[in-house]
């Protein structure tokens, strides 16, 4: 796990010492442990390093013996033991006792971007090829589904990249400018969806792609695309039997690790099923984390300690205090946007009790996503009028009903200029309809977890462990996200994943004789803080101060009677606005972290 950055200038130009150094010093909480950079006319990759694999003899960058080809990453190469066997056998030598970043230099070498299929891992890489002196090229790589980050600005003179937005913006002169569109789509999805981040001209690799940048401009290539599976019948026995022993090697080529890994553990379905899989694997037992909180309705940690002793781990649990807010802003941060999401906070926390004994967890992320087990997917499967909407129209009645501000929503909560400038922006059709388009030979369910996806998963759900895991330099691994197990959950239909209100209808059932059924079937308990409840009490005040400052970003973005109704009625118990006032909270949080301008 590491933060990697640098610049590719088309006309040969430099950037300065200054402006590079900042760039890896933004990234330091990601990389502790190393650090390094290379250079040539116009380019630099450089790499923050929190080693893992090959302590000793992982250094990066990894550079060619001749000096033409250079490589950075973030993330890890779980097969990169099979890779290297394989080269050996074809006469490929390795410098490095085993590190993985070697093997993607040396299969680079060979095959050019030809072995990005093979990759079993997440990853961000970026590759210096000047190997044509005439045309030297920088390709950066995205994973499959976005576990690692990966983000570009272009100015069509050369590009600034970096694992997290704060490293591009170390580069840049001056203060960004707030992206409008952006901020309209943050509104209406309760994340910033991709490609698109709330500053202008800084955009995502998008995942599953490789962006190359030459002489000539960028260029953009999909090399990998989860809509490509086509959906079967399937024999539940047959179904269960392939589902637990592609889980199981996705756990189990997790666990290559050379210091201390654990996992996280709330004794849901998921990180209970990630957690018995490593028992299998091995010889001592396995650590596993949990935070609990005094109210009930939140505290997960009785289910995870059942869960650690059926299992057999050495449990580590600490109950928390439940507001934390004071830490808000710098979750932010590490964020770099605002994510409307309040279960970043305690996912940090959980992270700093885990880093005091490893250095790397499993997480049970993307179960939710592949076999269907949020309340959402119910709720649209028992509406009947919505399964046989047409395709552009059940797009955006899904979006309007499980995003945030609705299109009239934001039309009453924009000022006027804001308003005429954002006219002709629909954050449906510039956002998730094309995603649908993609989906359109799913059934609906699959539509549904497909969207989530693309959008959900590296727009936010991926975010949280990356990120919160990265503020105490912690590596989380997602063993649901192995692209076996994506490809594998595509292929079953949507009945299979959601059938009669029933979410995750065949996954609890094939995981059951793993971890028991009291785990597998035990009701789904988000994992999240009461903060509309503080919001009418201990902190109404501080709200208040937060929405209503003359200085507030919101005072000139929103109308400010919309935004005080929606805080009145909620702090009067009239309605429930905590989603929506978390969101603003949220956005007033970021913007005094980042100091956006508004655009001209």
């Amino acid at each position: 796990m590491c933060g990697i950055y640098g610049f590719f200038d088309r006309s040969a130009q430099n950037l300065s010492e200054q402006a590079l150094a900042a760039m890896g010093t933004s990234l330091i909480h990601r990389g502790p442990d190393d650090s390094g950079t290379f250079t040539a006319p116009g380019v630099a990759i450089g790499n923050r390093r929190l080693s893992i694999i090959d302590i000793a003899g992982g250094h990066q960058p990894f550079v060619s013996d001749d000096g033409r080809i250079a490589l950075v990453q973030n993330g890890e190469i779980f097969n990169h033991v099979e890779l290297r066997a394989e080269a050996q056998r074809q006469g490929v030598r390795f410098q490095s006792d085993h590190s993985d970043t070697e093997v993607l230099l040396r299969l680079f070498e060979r095959e050019g971007l030809a072995f990005l299929p093979r990759l079993n891992g997440m990853f961000a890489i970026a590759i210096w090829d000047g190997r044509d002196p005439e045309r030297p090229r920088l390709h950066l790589v995205r994973d499959r589904i976005g576990v690692k980050p990966l983000f570009v600005h272009d100015d069509g003179q050369g590009i600034l990249f970096g694992s997290e937005i704060k490293a591009v913006l170390a580069a840049l002169p001056g203060r960004s400018a707030l992206d409008l569109p952006a901020l309209q789509h943050y509104l209406a999805y309760n994340y910033v969806p991709p490609p698109f981040t709330l500053f202008e001209g800084i955009r995502h690799v998008m995942p599953g792609t490789v962006l190359t940048v030459d002489g000539t401009g960028s260029h953009t290539h999909r090399w990998w695309s989860l809509s490509e599976q086509t959906p079967t019948p399937q024999n539940f026995t047959a179904w269960q039997e392939a589902c637990l022993a592609l889980l199981d090697d996705a756990v189990r080529l997790r666990l290559r690790a050379d210091v201390p890994f654990g996992a996280f553990l709330s004794g849901g379905v998921d990180s209970s099923s990630v957690v018995a899989l490593m028992a299998r694997h091995m010889r001592e037992p396995a650590r596993t984390f949990c935070i609990g909180f005094p109210d009930p309705r939140f505290d997960e940690s009785p289910y995870a300690r059942e869960a650690a002793q059926r299992f057999g781990t050495t449990h580590r649990e600490r109950i928390v205090q439940p507001d934390m807010l004071d830490d808000w802003g710098r979750v932010l941060w590490h964020c770099d946007q605002p994510h409307g999401d309040a279960s970043f906070m305690p996912t940090r926390e959980v992270s700093r009790l885990a880093v005091q004994d490893v250095k790397v967890v499993l997480t049970g992320d993307g179960g939710d996503e592949l076999f269907a087990g949020y309340d959402k997917y119910a709720s649209f499967q028992a509406d009947p009028a919505l399964r046989d909407l047409p395709a552009a129209d059940f797009a955006r009645h899904y979006v309007e009903h499980t995003g945030l501000f609705g299109e009239q929503a934001r039309a009453a909560l924009f000022q006027p200029w804001l308003r005429q400038k954002l006219a002709d922006v629909d954050s449906v059709r510039d956002v998730a309809a094309p995603w649908f388009e993609q989906a359109a030979h799913f059934d609906r369910v699959n539509q549904m977890l497909f969207l989530d996806m693309m959008l959900l998963l590296p727009g936010n759900n991926l975010v949280k462990p990356d990120r919160m895991g990265m503020s105490v330099s912690l590596e989380a691994r997602t063993p649901f996200l192995d692209w076996r197990m994506m490809e594998f959950a595509f292929r079953a239909p949507g009945d299979t994943k959601l059938k009669d209100g029933d979410k995750k209808h065949w996954f609890k059932r094939a995981v059951e004789p793993l971890i028991g059924a009291d785990l597998a079937h035990r009701k789904k308990q988000m994992f999240t803080v009461p903060i509309g409840e503080w919001f009418r009490g201990p902190r109404k005040a501080w709200l208040a101060d937060l929405l209503f400052a003359p200085t507030a970003l919101g005072a000139q973005l929103f109308n400010a009677d919309t935004v005080r109704k929606l805080f009145d009625d909620h702090v009067s118990g009239a309605a429930n606005h905590t989603r929506e006032l978390r969101a603003l909270a949220a956005l007033e949080l970021w913007a005094q972290q980042f100091e956006p301008m508004l655009p001209t």
